[in-house]
């Protein structure tokens, strides 16, 4: 499945960009006065191939995974905390319910390596490669066929979500340590000091960030993971919920689907996923810079625009939601607003 979905994901047509803008320039409006919202409209008209969408039917999927890495002390939380956050997930009680109800999205709960184990009949995804990772300051986080079994399961749930008939989709995350994985995986590809890309994580003091700094770069130095592989990347220091999402943002490019990136994690996902095929970016939306310190490095390096920065760092795919917001409120000035012939407005 990896290999054909790799295959399938082609540029888009930068053709319609200008096809986009006859309209968006004729708009009731000064050229360019709504700024960044029309670059969203012009993208979201190329990727669907030359047409605005008339509505959009949206959905967060919540990737959920165990961190081994834990054990180093790297998070002010226990691991515990992920699978108590599921619940509360399935519940409605967490910010990404609220957002999402906010915006009108779907969330959707993957497990994709939580160590605990979920009753049968809960409302979520399942689709655990492991029971969290192992310990990458040790050993691989995971097996070469765990790290593909991860992003395969991504790209299952992409595909089920698009089936159910949604077309504005994102990514979101859940996982006591995965900052750590995600500093981890963007030291490994970026060429950046360790100390620029690891942030406080949950919470974590001064002291706690050195220590977190220290286990990334012991772990690299150990594994020498090489830059360009995404695989061996993702199975020597990433996560199962990050592969997933690796999966989830291919799947969702292979089938010309708008796909928005959260925060941190979500990004270290979509580095992994623009190694596999750097024609990922024509289909992706990138949400907000996180408070991470790292994400700020991180599109530095994409040479990218998040929608906003709101100093956010939750996670969960509280970003993706807020986004979802603006993504639509520039699709509706697309559809909605009147052309200057439409009013009668004169132009001089």
């Amino acid at each position: 499945m990896l290999e054909q979905v790799i295959k399938k994901i082609v540029p888009t047509d930068k053709n319609l960009i200008r096809e986009a803008y006859k309209r968006i320039d004729n708009l009731t409006k000064p050229p360019k006065s709504l700024g960044r919202l029309e670059e969203i409209a012009a993208k979201l008209f190329v990727i669907n191939a030359g047409s605005m969408p008339i509505s959009l039917k949206k959905s967060v999927v919540v990737f959920a995974g165990d961190h081994g890495v834990t054990a180093q002390r790297v998070s002010a939380y226990p691991k515990e905390v992920t699978y108590q956050m599921v619940f509360n997930f399935l519940n409605g009680g967490a910010a990404i319910n609220v957002f999402s109800r906010h915006v009108g999205a779907h969330v959707f709960v993957c497990d994709a390596g939580v160590d605990y184990k979920f009753p049968p009949d809960l409302p979520i995804i399942s689709k655990k490669v492991g029971m969290g990772t192992r310990d990458f300051s040790k050993e691989r986080a995971m097996s070469l066929e765990e790290a593909k079994r991860a992003v395969e399961a991504g790209m299952e749930v992409a595909r089920q979500v698009i089936e159910m008939g949604y077309n504005l989709i994102a990514t979101g995350d859940m996982g006591i340590g995965n900052t750590t994985a995600s500093s981890a995986i963007m030291k490994a590809i970026i060429d950046a000091d360790t100390k620029d890309l690891v942030g406080r994580g949950t919470g974590l003091d001064d002291t706690g960030v050195a220590r977190k700094i220290e286990i990334v770069e012991q772990a690299l130095k150990l594994h020498k993971p090489d830059k360009k592989d995404a695989l061996d990347i993702l199975s020597k220091v990433g996560g199962f919920e990050i592969g997933a999402i690796c999966g989830f943002i291919l799947y969702g490019a292979s089938r010309k689907i708008p796909v928005v990136v959260d925060g941190f994690i979500s990004s270290a996902g979509y580095l992994l996923a623009f190694l596999l095929n750097e024609n990922v970016k024509d289909y992706v939306f990138f949400a907000h810079n996180s408070q991470e310190r790292g994400h700020r490095v991180f599109f530095d390096f994409i040479k990218e625009k998040p929608i906003f920065d709101l100093d956010m760092r939750l996670g969960e795919g509280t970003g993706s939601a807020l986004a979802f917001f603006i993504i639509e409120a520039a699709q509706k000035m697309y559809l909605e607003m009147a052309t200057f012939e439409d009013a009668s407005v004169s132009r001089n």
